[in-house]
């Protein structure tokens, strides 16, 4: 239940800022050029309060689900005098054109200042960390062990990406499901090229970087203990907190998902944990057990210290440019991949998906999953409204350049005709994303037969 709370205020905070922002400004620049705006909507329903200023009602409404913005004549088939100045269809189409992409850009603006606020005010790093991309573990059997790749080896090149961080690895690992990329990895101080073939994903859940096989070195270790549950694994072998574990089996480990996977693949089996207690080396011997589906110890690591280092706004610009730059890419990437069949339409997420993205990025520590899921769905939501579907801001927007080279409207049956099937098209694709998204739920995942 309080997973479900905190993934339903985060949504609903996360998408009303969203397409707040969007429709502000749709709603700025159509005042600019003398649009009359009946309604500035932050919610939708049954208006609760607000204030009429001029021609526009600025309201809120009891589902604070977004918002709209409601202007004279723009939708087909209203009803208005034909010489109205104030409709949205009596002003000249370059106007309407600017109105349409004034939402897309707000949304990128916002990206754009979250980004920069987080690189400039607050930019948490790590005060320890591993700046190669190092791999820490291979899985036994998995694509990675396949492939060749061992522990300790440095990752040069992924795909198309050269000397690539974790996070871009695992990126294009998910762009490339079921298909075969090119991977030149440094060990010993000599490049050596491997191909690694990427598995897909088994139908209704998201992709896994342990799929793949290649565990992350991140810190340079070793997992300190902070605290033992009692009656656990780790509490039967003598484990305790302050204890510094420094190898197990005598693979030294410097994070927990190594660890972790490690263990699923000794299947339970007995395992020898080499321990630093107040300066001095003991050794334990541990009996993994199964602890919410997984084979586990039982112990919380001392948590990755981080501090604050904010960067010059030259430099904070820069990072943020490059955020949005990344990401916009990735997402014409993944549109692309998607209309090419080379990923699948239930990789998608919507509206169920990101309410248990935003509830995870609000129980993770620090401002970077916050700020960085918030500019990732802003950089989204422009992007994909600027698609030239009808109904859509790049929909309206394509309608109006085909005026434009036609040198008339096209006829108002014609575009209802037009809007209605996109409307029956968008909604039977809203219903399959949603249907998807549930099925991915924790809930139906641990159900096994």
């Amino acid at each position: 239940m309080h997973e479900f709370l905190v993934s339903a205020i985060a949504f609903i905070v996360l998408l009303g800022l969203m397409v707040v922002v969007h429709e502000f400004g749709h709603f700025a620049v159509a005042k600019l050029c003398g649009v009359r705006v009946e309604a500035f909507s932050v919610g939708f329903g049954p208006r609760l309060f607000g204030i009429k200023y001029g021609d526009t009602d600025y309201k809120i409404c009891l589902l604070p689900l977004g918002g709209y913005v409601k202007m004279t004549g723009e939708t087909p088939g209203e009803e208005q005098a034909a010489d109205d100045p104030g409709a949205f269809t009596s002003h000249p189409r370059w106007q309407r054109m600017l109105i349409g992409l004034a939402g897309p850009f707000s949304n990128f603006v916002l990206a754009f200042v979250l980004m920069t606020f987080y690189f400039g005010w607050i930019n948490e790093v790590p005060s320890v960390e591993v700046n190669t991309t190092t791999v820490e573990w291979v899985t036994s059997g998995s694509p990675a062990a396949q492939a060749g790749v061992q522990a300790g080896d440095v990752i040069r090149r992924f795909d198309t990406a050269d000397n690539p961080t974790w996070e871009k690895v695992y990126e294009r690992a998910s762009l490339n499901q079921n298909q075969t990329v090119p991977v030149t990895v440094e060990r010993g101080g000599h490049p050596l090229q491997l191909s690694l073939h990427i598995p897909s994903v088994v139908h209704g859940q998201d992709f896994d970087p342990t799929d793949v096989g290649m565990l992350p070195q991140y810190l340079p270790g070793p997992i300190g203990v902070q605290e033992v549950q009692p009656g656990t694994p780790a509490a039967l072998a003598g484990l305790q907190a302050g204890d510094s574990i420094q190898s197990v089996d005598g693979h030294p480990f410097h994070t927990v998902p190594a660890l972790l996977a490690y263990l699923q693949s000794g299947q339970g089996k007995p395992v020898s944990l080499e321990v630093l207690r107040h300066g001095a080396p003991i050794t334990l011997v541990a009996h993994p057990a199964k602890l919410d589906t997984a084979w586990k110890l039982g112990f919380a690591i001392v948590p990755t210290p981080v501090h604050s280092r904010p960067l010059p706004l030259i430099k904070a610009v820069a990072r943020s440019e490059a955020f949005c730059a990344d990401n916009s890419l990735l997402i014409v990437e993944v549109l692309q991949r998607l209309f090419t069949h080379k990923v699948a339409v239930s990789q998608l997420s919507g509206p169920v998906g990101i309410a248990r993205m935003a509830g995870e990025a609000a129980e993770m520590r620090g401002w970077y999953p916050k700020f960085g899921l918030a500019g990732e769905i802003s950089l989204n939501l422009g992007i994909l409204n600027l698609m030239p579907f009808p109904i859509l801001d790049g929909g309206m927007i394509l309608l109006l350049l085909i005026e434009s080279v036609l040198r008339h409207d096209i006829s108002l049956n014609v575009k209802e005709r037009i809007y209605q099937a996109a409307f029956v098209v968008l909604v039977v694709f809203f219903a399959f994303v949603i249907f998807n998204d549930v099925t991915k739920l924790p809930i139906f995942n641990h159900v096994h037969p």
